[in-house]
């Protein structure tokens, strides 16, 4: 988006146009276009980076070791404390990584299925759809299961 807004870019030559392609999606739907793998490369390392993110943030949150040693709890041969921390985080990096490689998985689909099926070209927005809906759909499964267990009903599923 910047390389189009540099002033002139006719007389920058190939650079603008290059970066321009290398962050355009390939929309040319071939695989020998090397900005096209570069850009889909780079959307699948994000996809991932920001799942480890944002799962790193939202665990640090809810201080799981503290928690559980406040109320008495404990991980059957791991000692209190630091240990279970460690404990908690490697469980959540192992748990972290398959989710977030499918992740980058479904986000990658349609440049995987474009030389198989040409005509999905509208593909990649069904994919991101796709994870879009998928979190909507489990973020308001839980807050209805939390609005019923407040009411005293045993819940819907």
């Amino acid at each position: 988006m910047l390389a189009q807004f540099l002033p002139g870019a006719a007389q920058y030559g190939t650079f603008s146009h290059t970066l321009i392609a290398m962050f355009s999606g390939g929309r040319r739907g071939t695989w020998s276009d090397w900005t096209a793998v570069f850009y889909w490369l780079l959307y699948f390392l994000m996809v991932v980076g920001f799942t480890y993110f944002y799962t790193d943030v939202m665990m640090q949150q809810q201080n799981l070791p503290d928690s559980l040693q406040k109320q008495g709890g404990f991980i059957p041969g791991i000692r209190p404390g630091k240990r279970t921390e460690e404990y908690i985080n490697g469980v959540m990096r192992r748990i972290t990584l398959v989710g977030a490689l499918f992740l980058g998985l479904v986000a990658v689909l349609p440049f995987l299925v474009l030389p198989i099926l040409p005509a999905a070209t509208s593909f990649s927005f069904m994919s991101t759809g796709l994870l879009i809906v998928v979190g909507v759909v489990i973020d308001t499964m839980r807050q209805l299961e939390a609005q019923l267990l407040m009411r005293h009903y045993e819940g819907i599923f």
